[in-house]
């Protein structure tokens, strides 16, 4: 049973359920059901048995590679490798050939996202959408931004995609009031969110939860200065420094549990290579596995497995 000191692992997160028809899959073909023992996947799936090279054979008889998640990344860059890693642990797989497609653009020279909004930069919204044509020209057929901050020009870039980018903070609110772990505040229990400060200023997430009647707290100005600076500070995440922005982010997630949170959201997907389990008082969630989970619910019809270490 999970803790509620404990970081929550979220299954069922897609709304109101996947169709477990393959045409309704985005990208679906005629491979798209093979993956792993839990699956009926007719003759793609994986067969029965102990011997690895039979099932892997098995499994990859069809030829076809199915549909590809596509990641939009650099943003930053072990916020990528992060989330590539949550969906490969979350695939329920035997052998190498159960696990989805995935291409990434891990393109760190994309312009700042709130550099831009700050009037100090270039428009990144054209790299960004450059980088979603050259992945759907690789087969993906659904887009993941491993990105807070970028969901700010979320509408701009859905309208210039011709397949579907799933939103990092729906699908944290779906999954805070979906009921797949323990330890999940009751509807209305504040969330407390850490997160960059043009992530909290755009009130996305507060948008997202208000939707499912959930309420946001963000931590106080000295606070989020401190987070600020354990992201993008000389000494923060993004320059590889991870202990002093660890500590700042400890100070700023307890001041967030007094409050009155209930459940902690690490809002910036850089943040979980620095937390760790039991680190609060309360449950924190990563959305970046959120995302992941979703994607590989939405992709195969099926839950995740819990994360695999």
């Amino acid at each position: 049973m999970t803790k509620p000191s404990q970081r929550i692992s979220i299954n069922g997160l897609a709304p109101n359920g996947v169709p477990s028809h393959q045409a309704d899959r985005p990208g679906a073909g005629p491979c798209a059901a093979r993956s792993g023992p839990a699956r009926d996947g007719g003759s793609c799936g994986a067969g029965p048995g102990d011997d690895y090279a039979v099932r892997a054979a098995e499994a990859g008889r069809c030829g076809d590679p199915g549909p590809a998640i596509g990641i939009l990344g650099g943003m930053g860059p072990e916020a990528t490798v992060d989330l590539f890693a949550k969906i490969v642990r979350a695939t329920p797989a035997r052998v190498d050939q159960d696990h989805v497609r995935i291409v990434i653009d891990n393109n760190p020279k994309i312009p700042d996202r709130t550099a831009f909004l700050r009037g100090a930069g270039p428009d990144p919204v054209p790299a960004m959408v450059a980088s979603i044509q050259g992945l759907v020209s690789l087969g993906a057929s659904l887009i993941l931004i491993p990105c807070n901050t970028a969901h700010v020009y979320f509408d701009r870039l859905q309208a210039a995609s011709p397949v579907p980018i799933l939103h990092i903070m729906r699908e944290v609110a779906r999954a805070l009031v979906a009921g797949g772990a323990p330890g999940l505040p009751p509807a209305g229990g504040p969330a407390g969110l850490l997160a960059t400060e043009l992530t909290v200023e755009s009130g996305l997430y507060h948008r997202a939860l208000a939707e499912v009647g959930l309420e946001v707290v963000v931590p106080a100005p000295e606070y989020q200065a401190e987070v600020t600076r354990a992201i993008f500070g000389a000494d923060g995440i993004k320059a590889g420094v991870y202990e002093p922005a660890r500590q700042r982010l400890l100070e700023a997630g307890t001041h967030l549990v007094e409050r009155g949170a209930r459940v902690l959201i690490a809002g910036c997907t850089e943040l979980p290579l620095v937390l760790r389990p039991g680190d609060f008082p309360v449950p924190w969630v990563d959305p970046a596995e959120i995302l992941a989970r979703a994607a590989l619910q939405r992709l195969l019809g099926a839950p995740a497995e819990a994360a695999r270490r």
